[in-house]
C-alpha cells in the first residue's frame, strides 16, 4: 500500500465531535494529485531515455542516471517504506520486494554478459504506482458509500437562548435546550418535540422512504430531514451521544474487527514474504552453481528471480480482500443495516439457524386491551386495581393496562409494597387489598384457582387478577404481527436457513398462533430471559452454520450476546440494541434479515474470488518464470494487471 495508506489514521489529531477524521479527504487529494503528476513526469522521461538509447550509445552508467530520474521520482515513496520497514524490524511487506526487485534490475545490466533492464525497472515502480492509484480510488469510493452516511450528521443546530435564535455547532448545545428545526433541514440532535408537528424522512438511517409522522411529545433522532412542519425540539442528547455520531462511530470502526480472511491474509503475508524472498535469493544462485561458468548463467537467473519476485508481490491480496468487507458493509448500510464489523459478514454469511425473540421483533410489542373477564367483581374495579398495580411496571403489557384505564392518576387510591416476581408478575397493595397481576404461574402461587379463558380462542396474551388471594377475572391484551414478519421468514427458508425459531415469554397459545401464521420451524413459549439464553445454548450444540439471535435488543443483551451473532432490531436508537448486537437493523423490518445474510454472502463470495485470482495467475506466471518463458512484463501483470481486476472485483461489494 503506498504512503499516503499506511497513515490514514494519524493523519491528524483533531476529530470532531462524531470522532471522524476530516484531513483525510484533503490528503487524499494530495496523494492522488502527486501521483498523477508522476506518471506524466515519467511519461516524459520515459520517452526521452527510449530515443537516448536508440540514437545514441552511452555508456551504461551514464544510460542509469538518466534512468534514476523516473525511477526516484516514482519509487521514492516505495524504497523510503522499505528502508522503514527494515528500520523498523518489519521488514517483509509488498514494498521490500518491489525495492528489491528494480533495483536488481538496475544493477543487473552491470554483470558481464548481461543486458540492461533499465527501461523494465522503471516501468515495474510506474506499474506500481499505477496499481496504488487504483487502490486508492478504489478506497476512496468504499469510503465515499460510507460518506453518505457523514452527510447525514448535521453541520448546525439553531438553538434558542434568551428568546433569540443562535446558530451553533450541535456541539456547542447543551441537554435539555430547545433547537428549531425548519422544514428542509436535518435535524441535529436527539430530543422531544415540545410545540409542531412534521414529517420525517428517515431514509438516511433507515433505507425506508415512507416519512413518519411526529407530533408534540414524540421523539426525534438526529439525522432525519424535516419535511413540511416547524418543529421546536428540547434535546436529549449531547452532539457526541446522538444517534447519528453512534451510527457514524460504528461504521467507521467496523474495519477494525477484522474477518477470519482478513486476518489469515495478514499472517499469510507474514510468513509468505521472507519464503518468497529466500526461495528468490536461492534461484538466482542455486542453478548457476552447478553450470560449468557461472558468472555466464547467473546475469539469467538473476533475471529470473527478479521477475519471481514481482509476480510473487502479494498486493492483490493485501489490497482486494479488505476492500471487498468494506465495500460490503458500506453497500449494507445504505440499506439501513449497520454490521459492526468484517468478522460478522463471516459469520452472517454462514447462518443456518435463526432464533427470534416474540414481541418487538416479529410483532410490533404495542399491546392494547382487547377483553376483560370478570370472575368476582365488576369489569370496572378488575381493570382499575391491575392499572394501579401496573403503574410503576417498564414492560409493554404494563403500558396498555394504564393506557386502557387513564383515570387512576385521579381516584385517590394508595399503591404500596410494589413488588415485581421475576417470569410471574406485579404484587402491591392497592388501599387496603393485596392485589395480584399476572400469569398462571402466580395465581398458582397465591392460591387463587384460575381458569383458562373460554372466549379468546387462543389470540392474545391472557393477564390474570387476584385479589387478596381469590381468583377476580383475567383480561386479554393482544399484540399486532409485523405486516413483512411472515414473508421475512418465507425469505430466509428461500436463502437456504435450515430452522426458524421463536422464543417468547407468552403463553403457548398466543405463541402457536404466531408460529402458524409465520410459518417457523418451531417455538418455544412461557420462558424467563434466562431460559432463553439455556435455549439458544441448545439450539448451538446442534448447529451446522452459524446461529443468529434476533431481538429488540431491550431485555434481550444477554441473548444477543451468547448466539454467534446477535441481530439487533435497532428501531431508531434503542441504546441497548445498539450497543449488545453485532448487526443492528434500522426500520426495524425482519424482511432485512434476509437482506443482510445475501449481502454477506455476496461479499464473502468475491472476496474468495478474488484470493483464488491473484493465486492462480500468480502461481502460474511464477512457474513461467522459473522455467524462464516469463517476461517481465508478463510478470508486471501478474502484480499490478491482477491487483487492479482484483480491486474492481472488489468494488462490486459495494452495489
Amino acid at each position: 500500500m503506498s504512503h499516503e495508506h499506511h497513515h490514514h489514521h494519524e493523519c491528524c489529531g483533531g476529530h470532531d465531535h462524531a470522532g471522524t477524521c476530516h484531513c483525510h479527504e484533503h490528503h487524499h487529494e494530495h496523494g492522488t494529485k502527486r501521483q498523477l503528476a508522476l506518471i506524466i513526469a515519467t511519461g516524459l522521461l520515459l520517452i526521452g531515455a527510449v530515443l537516448v538509447e536508440k540514437y545514441c550509445q552511452l555508456p551504461t552508467w551514464q544510460l542509469l542516471l538518466i534512468y534514476l530520474v523516473p525511477y526516484l521520482l516514482i519509487g521514492h515513496d516505495t524504497l523510503k517504506e522499505a528502508a522503514e520497514g527494515i528500520m523498523h524490524g518489519d521488514p517483509f511487506n509488498e514494498h521490500l520486494l518491489m525495492a528489491i526487485a528494480t533495483l536488481g534490475a538496475l544493477g543487473i545490466g552491470f554483470l558481464p554478459g548481461a543486458e540492461t533492464q533499465f527501461p523494465e525497472a522503471v516501468v515495474v515502480m510506474l506499474f506500481f504506482a499505477v496499481g496504488e492509484l487504483c487502490e486508492g480510488y478504489a478506497e476512496g469510493k468504499s469510503r465515499d458509500s460510507i460518506a453518505h452516511l457523514i452527510d447525514i450528521r448535521p453541520d448546525v443546530a439553531r438553538v434558542v437562548r434568551d428568546g433569540a435564535e443562535v446558530t451553533v455547532a450541535p456541539g456547542d448545545v447543551a441537554v435539555g435546550e430547545t433547537i428549531v428545526i425548519r422544514p428542509g433541514e436535518r435535524v441535529p440532535l436527539d430530543g422531544v418535540i415540545v410545540e409542531g408537528s412534521t414529517a420525517l424522512n428517515t431514509v438516511a438511517l433507515t433505507g425506508e422512504s415512507m416519512p413518519r409522522d411526529v407530533t408534540v411529545g414524540d421523539e426525534v433522532i438526529s439525522g432525519c430531514v424535516n419535511q413540511s412542519g416547524l418543529i421546536r425540539v428540547r434535546t436529549t442528547r449531547d452532539a457526541r451521544q446522538s444517534t447519528v455520531s453512534k451510527i457514524i462511530e460504528l461504521v467507521e470502526h467496523a474495519g477494525e474487527h477484522k474477518s477470519r480472511s482478513e486476518a489469515f491474509i495478514t499472517r499469510f503475508a507474514r510468513i509468505y514474504t521472507p519464503i518468497v524472498v529466500l526461495a528468490a535469493i536461492a534461484l538466482a544462485i542455486v542453478p548457476p552453481l552447478f553450470a560449468p561458468h557461472f558468472m555466464d548463467t547467473f546475469p539469467t537467473w538473476l533475471y529470473r528471480a527478479l521477475m519471481f519476485l514481482v509476480v510473487s508481490c502479494p498486493c492483490a491480496l493485501v489490497i482486494s480482500v479488505p476492500l471487498t468487507f468494506f465495500g460490503g458493509i458500506g453497500g449494507a448500510s445504505r440499506r439501513g443495516i449497520l454490521v459492526k464489523g468484517a468478522n460478522y459478514m463471516d459469520i452472517l454469511a454462514k447462518v443456518d439457524t435463526v432464533v427470534f425473540d416474540k414481541t418487538g421483533t416479529l410483532t410490533h410489542g404495542q399491546f392494547a386491551v382487547e377483553a376483560v373477564h370478570p370472575d368476582s367483581c365488576d369489569e370496572h374495579r378488575l381493570l382499575h386495581l391491575a392499572a394501579h398495580v401496573e403503574h410503576y411496571s417498564t414492560h409493554p403489557i404494563g403500558a396498555a393496562l394504564r393506557d386502557a384505564f387513564p383515570d387512576e392518576a385521579t381516584d385517590g387510591c394508595r399503591v404500596t409494597d410494589v413488588e415485581e416476581v421475576a417470569g410471574q408478575g406485579i404484587r402491591a397493595r392497592v388501599g387496603d387489598d393485596t392485589v395480584c397481576v399476572g400469569n398462571e404461574r402466580m395465581m398458582q402461587c397465591v392460591g387463587a384457582q384460575c381458569h383458562a379463558c373460554n372466549q379468546c380462542h387462543g389470540a392474545g396474551t391472557v393477564i390474570h387478577v387476584a385479589i387478596n388471594g381469590e381468583y377476580a377475572g383475567h383480561i386479554v391484551i393482544n399484540d399486532r404481527v409485523k405486516d413483512d414478519a411472515a414473508s421475512a421468514i418465507a425469505g430466509l427458508h428461500t436463502l437456504g436457513v435450515r430452522r426458524t425459531v421463536m422464543l417468547t415469554g407468552d403463553r403457548d397459545e398466543a405463541a402457536i398462533e404466531v408460529a402458524q401464521q409465520l410459518g417457523l420451524s418451531e417455538f418455544h413459549a412461557g420462558l424467563l430471559p434466562a431460559d432463553k439464553v439455556r435455549h439458544v445454548e441448545q439450539l448451538m450444540t446442534n448447529r451446522q452454520g452459524a446461529l443468529a439471535f434476533v431481538g429488540d435488543g431491550i431485555n434481550d443483551a444477554p441473548v444477543l450476546a451468547r448466539a454467534d451473532v446477535g441481530i439487533a432490531m435497532g428501531g431508531l436508537g434503542s441504546d441497548a440494541a445498539i450497543d449488545a448486537a453485532d448487526v443492528v437493523i434500522m426500520d426495524d423490518r425482519p424482511g432485512k434479515i434476509a437482506t443482510a445474510i445475501g449481502i454477506a454472502r455476496r461479499t464473502l463470495g468475491i472476496a474468495r474470488q478474488n484470493v483464488w485470482l491473484a493465486i492462480g495467475i500468480k502461481v502460474a506466471v511464477l512457474v513461467l518464470a522459473a522455467l524462464g518463458v516469463a517476461t517481465m512484463w508478463m510478470a508486471v501483470f501478474a502484480d499490478v494487471g491482477v491487483t487492479v481486476l482484483a480491486t474492481l472485483n472488489a468494488m462490486r461489494a459495494l452495489r
